[in-house]
């Protein structure tokens, strides 16, 4: 360490040239990290969808819900699987251990449900994966409403227009309109009508299914050429759909019209979405994990804006909804807020007990150095900035300047008593701020190493608490010891660079504020220590009433908003 603090003092310019370097650096990779309010609490999830159309909730429990959660039970490392079962539905999350690959998890649940869909019954739909996500992924909702009483119009173009348009956004994973009236041909037979043309119920439905279809004919060969046939039966209206013949008796066609009515209208509804208290189409949008929010929010934005343009009079899009990018902004303002607030009360600080412009600045910018060199870190490992990350930060920033303080206010006392010394017997400014730095060196070294041991437990958290709090922590502890780097090898540089012709320096003397405090200190210490035994006293005193008000305010917990739920979990009074 002595060897480099000396070629720290030694090439002070280039080791300035580097830390603008460094700063430069971290303030561009800041503004491409991505921006979330907090890390991803997820654990990697596998979400399989299976359709049964008509079943009851407990023939999709027993046919189709168990068999594929006891296939999916016997993957490697699955840690929990829950499942939820509805009319002609089922939905089965499969949690996997934390830091497993989302796609190993996913190829292991196909795998798994290849060999369980053929023991499923044949009404139910072959089980699919749901795209990617998480309980962070819900960026956006957004309402479309329209001035007309028409329920299906804004169904219909969420679905075919909207929704189509914003999955093709770099970054969404999904996108699920909810509301409205889904628009379908419905066909309302009369039983009168069946009976009169002798045609049931079962011919009609193989009728309706055959009716909107196109088939191919085959090719047809005219010397060198050939040409595609195709017969075109899809239907466009429900006019073309009661067109349709249902059967031959005799001579005459019985048309699906002539023994059923042929409507358009809404499918049946479980639901409904509304915006201000009136009927809306609501529509989720979902991200893909890793994707910038803010960045993808943006996109979003100007993708809706050209949607608005194009959709019909009087139909409207509500982006009011929700919109996590308006939290995620208001959450990191808010700790940037504290950054900013926390650094101009340490500035306040330093010039006021420092009384040395010059020793203040060069003490400001282990701030900005240590988060810099933070950003970098962060980046090298994947992490985001979020309100946990810039959190870290915010914690460290008192911290981040004391490896300095001490450094810059040794060196400034040494360089003092350098120059009250006659000109014969004054040092070289270099010895002197390379000796003063080796003073304290042991000091910040040992002082930053206990602050970090004791942040490292948190890296021993398991779970959501893990997930949470562990971006926290690795913030606080990269800020901390690049600020030690930064005390050991740009402080003394800088030292050496801007304080040996600092006029307070020349005066020989400290600040007013420091001269008031060590004139006070120096009346008190020694009362101090010719009474030993009753400064120990009061000391113990004090430590037993603060362990007696913080055993008091555990009881008070439990009394009162804490409790104990039968499963010995820690939970709110008056939450279930």
């Amino acid at each position: 360490m002595k060897r480099l603090i000396q070629w720290s003092i030694e090439h002070h310019w280039m080791v300035l040239g580097f830390s603008v370097l460094l700063l430069a650096a971290g303030l561009w990779t800041a503004r491409d990290m991505p921006v979330d309010v907090f890390p991803d609490l997820t654990a990697p999830t596998v979400t399989i969808l299976t359709e049964g159309h008509g079943m009851a909730p407990d023939e999709m429990e027993s046919l189709v819900t168990f068999p594929i959660e006891s296939a999916i039970n016997g993957a490697s490392s699955v840690r929990r699987v829950r499942s939820a079962t509805a009319v002609g539905i089922a939905v089965v999350w499969v949690e996997f251990d934390w830091g497993t690959d989302i796609f190993m998890a996913r190829q292991v649940v196909a795998e798994k449900l290849a060999l369980v869909s053929g023991t499923l019954p044949p009404q139910v739909q072959r089980p699919v994966l749901a795209p990617i996500s998480s309980i962070m992924g819900e960026i956006l909702f957004f309402a479309i409403s329209s001035d007309h009483d028409d329920p299906l119009t804004p169904r219909t173009i969420a679905d075919t227009v909207v929704r189509r348009r914003l999955l093709a956004v770099s970054g969404v994973s999904q996108v699920t309109p909810i509301g409205g009236a889904e628009r379908q041909y419905q066909v309302i037979a009369h039983p009168d009508q069946l009976r009169a043309n002798n045609v049931s119920l079962t011919e009609l439905l193989t009728a309706v299914r055959g009716a909107s279809q196109n088939t191919s004919a085959g090719i047809y060969t005219e010397g060198p050429q050939e040409y595609v046939l195709q017969a075109i039966g899809r239907v466009r209206n429900p006019d073309e759909i009661g067109d349709s013949v249902l059967a031959l008796r005799g001579a005459r066609a019985v048309l699906i019209k002539d023994v059923a009515d042929v409507r358009e209208g809404g499918a049946l509804k479980r639901g409904e979405g509304s915006r201000s208290g009136k009927p809306a189409v609501i529509v989720g949008v979902q991200k893909q994990p890793g994707a910038n929010t803010i960045e993808l929010t943006a996109r979003l934005d100007r993708e809706l804006d050209t949607l608005q343009h194009e959709l019909p009079a009087g139909m409207t899009i509500d982006r009011k909804i929700f919109r996590q990018a308006d939290f995620i902004e208001v959450a990191v303002d808010n700790v940037v807020k504290a950054l900013r607030d926390g650094g101009l009360l340490v500035i306040v600080i330093v010039l006021l007990f420092l009384a040395n412009l010059r020793a203040a600045a060069i003490t400001l910018t282990a701030m900005p150095l240590s988060l810099a060199a933070a950003i970098l870190v962060l980046r090298a490992f994947g992490a985001s900035i979020n309100t946990m990350t810039l959190g870290g930060m915010a914690i460290a920033i008192g911290a981040l300047v004391d490896d300095a303080i001490i450094d810059v206010e040794n060196v400034v006392r040494r360089l003092r008593e350098n120059a009250t010394r006659p000109e014969s017997e004054r040092r070289p400014n270099v010895e002197v701020v390379r000796d003063a730095t080796l003073e304290i060196r042991t000091s910040i070294v040992f002082a930053t190493v206990i602050i970090v041991l004791v942040f490292l437990p948190i890296f021993g958290l398991s779970g959501v608490e893990g997930r949470l709090l562990t971006p926290l922590a690795f913030a606080y502890i990269v800020s901390l010891s690049a600020s030690l780097l930064v005390a050991i090898i740009v402080t003394p540089a800088l030292a050496y660079a801007f304080l040996p012709n600092a006029r307070s320096i020349a005066r020989g003397h400290d600040g007013w504020v420091a001269r008031t405090l060590k004139s006070w200190f120096a009346r008190v210490l020694p009362h101090a220590l010719d009474h030993p035994h009753l400064i120990t006293v009061v000391a113990a005193a004090l430590l037993i009433v603060a362990a007696f008000a913080m055993s008091h305010c555990w009881r008070t917990a439990d009394r009162g908003g804490v409790r104990n739920d039968p499963d010995g979990h820690r939970v709110l009074a008056g939450l279930s």
